[in-house]
């Protein structure tokens, strides 16, 4: 062998060493590159698969949709529950009158707590699609009546 062939093989030994070099390199970017972007989409991408997964589920619409007649019906029967106490209150003695009283507060607590329920979920963007086009859009708190559906 001559020098100048172990010159021409040491210079495509090294142009070799230098191409893997420069293929670890782009690949060292490489990962770094699309790590650095799944890293940084991680947060949209969970959130949209979270929302597939429940809003997009079946089961997560029905029993939203269920959850509003649910929460009506409750309104609903506190008032009626409420008028009926009324009613027993007018010939009631002093002691069950107080009984009476304490429990038409309670109830209107609650009739007030299950219309804030309805109206912060109705409020809720992911939820209202699965409202019935029935069911109002907010009950109102201060009303005598619920009417629940047309």
């Amino acid at each position: 062998m001559t020098v100048g062939q172990a010159r021409e093989g040491a210079r495509l030994a090294a142009w070799a060493v230098a191409g893997v070099i420069g293929l670890a390199l782009v690949y060292v970017i490489g990962v770094f590159a699309f790590g650095a972007a799944g890293w940084i989409t991680a947060p949209f991408r969970g959130a949209e698969d979270k929302r597939d997964n429940t809003v997009g589920s079946g089961e997560f619409r029905q029993t939203t949709y269920e959850e509003f007649f649910d929460l009506c019906e409750a309104v609903q029967n506190a008032e009626g529950t409420i008028q009926a106490l009324q009613e027993e209150r007018k010939g009631a003695s002093e002691t069950r009158t107080t009984q009476i009283d304490q429990s038409i507060t309670a109830l209107r607590a609650g009739r007030i707590e299950s219309v804030d329920d309805y109206n912060a979920k109705a409020a809720q963007e992911h939820r209202a699609p699965f409202r019935d086009k029935d069911l109002p859009y907010r009950l109102d708190a201060t009303a005598k009546r619920t009417k629940c559906a047309n």
